[in-house]
């Protein structure tokens, strides 16, 4: 009555309806035909039931009207009835935001927000939605939150910054090396428990995730394309430890509230400042301290002003770790998995066996213990090799593409010159070809994106049925054929392998086309030398 904020806890039937209902009717000036009160409730049914019950204990005050607004219901009967005007409006969060979206529903004369089963609403994921509401109503209206529990983010509603504070807040300028190096060094220099990763696609959260896994996190990805089940099943192996990355859309993480979810990266940058609070609000819950990064192109930096502007916070720029900060970090970790394995293991058996090993040798045990760390980490190498550029054979400047920090920007590759001198080049086998209906263009996508190679340096492909050659730039690192091994090309990993050297190549240079025996190739010279060798001879199959 006094117009303070209440935060209650009401089991249903407790009469907790005309416990708000009462006061916020007693404050209602019927002379102002405008929304006094709004009522925020989970369901329709229940939206309709706190109408009706409005209706009842107004029955006296002449010219009140209350209106509930509901999604499956005639938007155009609402919009009537609002122009009409009415005191109050129940309605469910969906609807409410989409009538505020559209200006139809205006909340300058709102006297008192109730927000009913607020724990449901939790449950059914529209906490952010309800809190984008409050955003949009004047400051100085009174709050009534009522709720059968009281999580801890129910007490918090209010405190929209609260969150915002708990967050260490980054970006990153996104030029010189592509988002998902720059994503995958972050991610191995940074101490992470959980991470959400947010990108504006549908198409991009399962791309994402699948490049991740390649990369050896354990992803996944939900967008509003799988059903409700599976996004379920996909937070629930985040809660549990199964997964660690979830690569997200913003409408398919809403309602995500997983207390292990220490950092968030926004990949593609919101499209306005509430969904970037939205996403940071993923973090720093449960009273933790939580981390965002922010990718930041420079055509974006306006909207990273906008972003500071709304959450009243400057958001400090970062630097990449460097290759020597990625290495020392690996280094670490396999110091610790060591000190985890003597700590927890029965080491007797192995122990014999290399005390015997180092007999039957006649070797030094460090030499062994040097072997085992060598094939223990053969898929993420302790130390990170330098990128070896291709020889050409007048030992000019090598190959572009290769590297990270110096790599050419997709702008610049347009603009690229060729000298017209031949490279080394290296003949691999890949374990796609025609039976997997893989196309020359697939191949050359999924390496130029990988190995972030101008496909230009990319030679001959042969495509076989049941595998495929390629012709790569002699020298390439071999942490890049290891991550190369995990690509997939319609769902097939490569599983690339050396097969030797292969005939020099003129990077930029189109070659003369091979002579065919029968008829002409409709589909006239294949780019960048790329050589369809089906074992029928070429013919098309039916």
């Amino acid at each position: 009555l006094e117009g303070r904020d209440i935060l209650g806890t009401a089991q249903t039937g407790t009469g907790k309806t005309a416990a708000f209902a009462l006061p916020a009717l007693s404050n209602i000036d019927l002379k102002v035909e405008a929304p006094q009160v709004l009522v925020l409730a989970p369901t329709r049914e229940l939206a309709i039931q706190v109408a009706e019950a409005f209706q009842n204990y107004a029955s006296d005050m002449r010219g009140f009207h209350v209106l509930p607004i509901y999604g499956g219901s005639s938007m155009s009967g609402q919009l009537r009835q609002l122009q009409r005007g009415v005191h109050v409006v129940v309605g469910t969060p969906g609807r409410v935001m989409d009538h505020l979206r559209r200006g139809t529903l205006k909340l300058d004369k709102l006297k008192t927000v109730v927000l009913d089963e607020a724990d449901e609403m939790l449950r059914m994921g529209f906490i952010d939605d309800v809190t984008w509401i409050l955003d949009h109503t004047p400051p100085e209206r009174q709050v009534a939150l009522f709720s059968a529990t009281m999580p801890a983010v129910i007490r918090k509603i209010e405190a929209k910054t609260a969150t915002v504070d708990s967050v260490t807040q980054r970006y990153w300028k996104a030029v010189g090396t592509n988002k998902l190096d720059a994503m995958t060094r972050i991610l191995e220099a940074e101490d992470f428990d959980g991470v959400i990763v947010f990108v504006r696609t549908k198409t991009l959260t399962v791309e994402l995730a699948e490049k991740l896994e390649a990369r050896g996190h354990r992803a996944s990805a939900i967008n509003g394309d799988m059903s409700q089940q599976l996004r379920e099943r996909t937070i629930e192996h985040l809660k549990k430890n199964k997964i660690d990355i979830v690569v997200a859309t913003d409408v398919a993480a809403r309602g995500i509230d997983v207390a292990r979810v220490s950092h968030v990266i926004n990949y593609d940058i919101p499209y306005d400042t509430e969904a970037y609070v939205h996403r940071i609000g993923r973090t720093g819950r449960a009273g933790r301290t939580g981390s965002a990064i922010l990718f930041v192109a420079p055509r974006e930096r306006n909207m990273l002003r906008s972003i500071e502007k709304a959450t009243r916070q400057a958001i400090t720029p970062m630097e990449l770790p460097s290759r020597e900060q990625v290495q020392t970090r690996r280094i670490d970790q396999f110091k610790a998995s060591i000190d985890k394995a003597l700590e927890q293991s029965d080491l007797s058996i192995y122990s014999d066996l290399v005390e015997a090993f180092v007999k039957e040798r006649e070797i030094a045990p460090e030499q062994v213990a040097a072997a085992l760390a060598f094939m223990a980490q053969q898929d993420r190498p302790l130390v990170m090799e330098e990128p070896r550029k291709p020889e050409r054979r007048d030992s000019r400047d090598a190959t572009p593409g290769f590297g990270d920090d110096d790599r050419p920007r997709r702008k610049e590759r347009k603009e690229e010159t060729f000298t017209g001198e031949s490279i080394a080049m290296e003949r691999f086998r890949i374990e796609v070809g025609h039976d997997h209906q893989v196309k020359p263009g697939d191949i050359v996508g999924a390496i130029a994106n990988e190995a972030d190679l101008s496909s230009a340096y990319i030679g001959r492909i042969n495509l076989l049925d049941d595998h495929s050659t390629v012709d790569l730039p002699a020298g390439m690192p071999a942490e890049m054929l290891q991550l190369l091994k995990k690509v997939r090309v319609r769902n097939q990993p490569l599983n690339i392998q050396s097969q030797g050297a292969a005939d020099d190549f003129v990077p930029g240079a189109k070659s003369p086309r091979p002579k065919r025996k029968g008829p002409p190739n409709r589909g006239g010279d294949r780019p960048h030398n790329r050589k369809d060798s089906r074992s029928d001879g070429g013919r098309r199959r039916s």
